[in-house]
């Protein structure tokens, strides 16, 4: 890229536009065969294989997006102005001069910082105001290293728009050295990499699940058959259960805050594990962050391929924890995971700032008693205890995502207690809480998960 402040630079030769249109359509050829490739990929959110070729295509898609907006700016020059948040918006230009300290920016890259096009640019001493803290000393390196030893500049780093919203930023540029060899300015190619890095992190977090389900549990534990459960879809997971699971019976029900409230984070889950014992939870994810990624579909497949490990419900969370913190740590997570073993009717559960499960005996109820266990992405050293319960055929177990209970006990699902007591299937239980809760009231919606031993 030649250098608009140094006009005794020679101009590169401009590519005739019939070669640039033919890479162009070549572009856009294989782009359409990338999405067709995508289109074929399996839509399967429990899928790990499907979910890892489906992340890898919308990483390829997103670079030729980019590729095909570059080499049309290549042809016809840059737009004027850059179309809001298009593939040519999200790469600026900047050259400062230190002789005349000097500084020029281009409208797009004021964009990416977020700063208003007709404030002056800012000079590479101003620079790192923009940057996180913890990336300004990999600036300081690469703007040194080209000014002092006239290095080429290729790196990274994480700038923080007046908004609050973090960006990933790559920085590609040169030093412009006058005939003694001297450097007399830099230049600078800038560009938001936010997406396209967002799009790699979705490939390894699905490459890790693809390999996690791969490990091969010992042959006498291996099952018949893949876990029963349904594809959720992109906003919330709602799959569907089987209706039983060892010897429990079991039924869900979404309860939204309002009939038209939109789904939020919220899932519920039942999983047969290779040992014939089952795994349940519930749980909520938010994001606070403007790089928060994660989403109760990837989140699920995560502790599933986990708990095939064999590992305890405290174990599980844990696990979950550096997951989600390595990932994002704008990520908050609530949740509570039991185990159940039908060869001796044992629980074994864990909660992370999550209602404790309730459990139904006999026509009455209560609240088990919670183990330690802080919100997921709040404190990745806190202890996480894991409490035991001994179940009795006929008891009803109930997990849910309704919000922390009064601190009175007076909690109307455990109002419930006689009504369920004659109740016969689970799927009676989750209809009479469902009736009974299920008419908002709540600031967000909520899940029921429901579990009857039924020997």
């Amino acid at each position: 890229m030649p250098s608009p402040l140094s006009a005794d630079r020679p101009a590169a030769r401009t590519p005739g536009r019939g070669q640039v249109d033919a890479l162009i359509t070549q572009t856009r050829r294989l782009m359409g065969d990338v999405d067709a490739v995508r289109q074929g990929a399996q839509d399967d959110t429990f899928d790990p294989r499907g979910r890892w070729q489906r992340a890898l295509c919308d990483l390829a898609l997103h670079q030729l997006e980019d590729l095909d907006a570059h080499l049309a700016q290549l042809r016809d020059g840059p737009p004027s102005p850059p179309p809001h948040e298009s593939p040519l918006s999200r790469v600026g230009s900047a050259e400062w001069n230190l002789l005349t300290d000097e500084a020029v920016w281009s409208p797009e890259l004021h964009g990416i910082v977020g700063r208003d096009p007709a404030a002056p640019p800012l000079t590479l001493d101003e620079l790192p105001s923009l940057v996180l803290e913890e990336d300004r000393p990999r600036l300081t390196a690469m703007v040194t290293g080209c000014l002092v030893d006239a290095k080429p500049i290729d790196g990274e780093f994480r700038v923080v728009r007046p908004d609050g919203a973090v960006r990933t930023v790559h920085m590609m540029g040169e030093p412009v050295l006058d005939a003694r060899g001297s450097t007399t300015s830099m230049w600078a190619v800038l560009r938001d990499v936010s997406e396209l890095r967002r799009s790699r992190r979705a490939v390894g977090a699905t490459r890790d699940s693809l390999h996690l389900r791969r490990r091969p549990a010992p042959a006498e534990h291996r099952p018949a058959a893949g876990p029963r459960e349904a594809t959720p879809s992109s906003r919330h997971v709602s799959p569907r259960l089987p209706r039983t699971a060892g010897t429990l019976d079991l039924a869900a029900r979404r309860l939204p805050a309002t009939p038209s409230s939109p789904a939020d984070g919220s899932w519920y889950d039942v999983l047969e594990l290779p040992d014939g014992d089952a795994l349940l939870g519930v749980g909520v994810l938010t994001g606070h962050g403007p790089d928060a990624t994660a989403t109760p579909a990837t989140t699920l497949g995560a502790v599933r391929g986990m708990a095939m490990s064999g590992a305890g419900p405290s174990r599980l969370l844990s696990w979950l924890e550096q997951l989600l913190s390595a990932d994002d740590p704008s990520v908050r997570c609530s949740t509570v995971y039991c185990r159940y073993r039908p060869a001796t009717r044992t629980l074994a559960w864990a909660q992370a700032g999550h209602p404790a499960p309730l459990l139904f005996r006999a026509g009455r109820g209560r609240r088990l008693d919670a183990p330690d266990g802080v919100l997921l992405g709040t404190d990745p050293g806190a202890a996480r205890g894991q409490g035991e319960a001994a179940l009795e055929e006929g008891d009803v177990l109930v997990l849910h995502t309704g919000g922390p209970a009064p601190a009175d006990g007076a909690d109307p699902l455990l109002d419930l207690a006689p009504r369920l007591a004659s109740l016969h299937t689970a799927q009676d239980c989750a209809r009479l809480i469902a009736r009974e809760c299920g008419n908002g009231g709540r600031a967000d919606d909520a899940c029921v998960l429901v579990a009857r031993v039924t020997r």
